[in-house]
């Protein structure tokens, strides 16, 4: 279910952009770690950049961020939302996503 959705999700992206007139060769540079990232923009900011009280992950040491996922996931780390998303991803996709956010700099 979940390689399903990201590969629609993935697919509805490409749509997107080659709408916004980028070619081929510009959207096949989007990460799988980038694209599963832009779901915490909604709460955490654009790029992760938080203007508010939920805190920034932009540039975020992925060794801390893969830390808190799990610990969220499995429910060590208290958590008002966190928690239920945290359990929607593999461990693989939190490194991914913890990966990609570091590189934000």
């Amino acid at each position: 279910m979940k390689h399903t959705l990201l590969r629609h999700s993935s697919r509805a992206l490409l749509l997107a952009l080659a709408g916004l007139g980028f070619t081929h060769t510009a959207t096949a540079e989007v990460s799988r770690g980038a694209l599963m990232a832009t779901t915490c923009y909604a709460c955490h900011g654009t790029d992760g950049r938080s203007a508010g009280a939920i805190p920034s992950i932009y540039g975020y040491p992925p060794e801390i961020m893969i830390a808190q996922m799990k610990a969220f996931r499995d429910g060590t780390r208290p958590a008002t939302v966190m928690d239920r998303h945290a359990t929607g991803y593999t461990d693989e996709e939190i490194k991914l996503i913890a990966e990609y956010l570091s590189t934000l700099r």
